[in-house]
């Protein structure tokens, strides 16, 4: 089964990169908040569904989430997971972007 498996993954690739990082960059403006957060509907919607809850790639939701480590999450956002369709978003965001969206992903409630 897929989803099985990016879960399998996802959670190896946690265990794995787990390290201790600052928490979210308090720097990120609204305006750049806004930017993140249409990306993380958007863009990674495209394979984690539209409401985040799977699809080509695994359930992203918080509750799906739940205790998984930011900075890991931050890590596979920037590295990608090679072997799945998990891109590298390291390219084509900052660390502070990708630490944001690893913590808004923990943090907001399901759609």
């Amino acid at each position: 089964m897929p989803n099985a498996y990016f879960k399998r993954i996802l959670f190896l690739v946690l265990i794995s990169m787990a390290q201790a990082w600052p928490a979210i960059a308090e720097t990120t403006s609204p305006a750049r908040a806004n930017e993140l957060e249409r990306l993380v509907r958007q863009d990674c919607g495209s394979c984690h569904g539209m409401t985040l809850k799977g699809g080509l790639g695994p359930d992203i939701r918080a509750t799906a989430l739940d205790g998984a480590d930011a900075e890991a999450i931050a890590q596979i956002i920037l590295n990608g997971v090679p072997g799945t369709p998990m891109p590298p978003w390291r390219p084509l965001m900052s660390e502070d972007d990708a630490r944001w969206i690893a913590n808004y992903l923990l943090t907001v409630p399901d759609p």
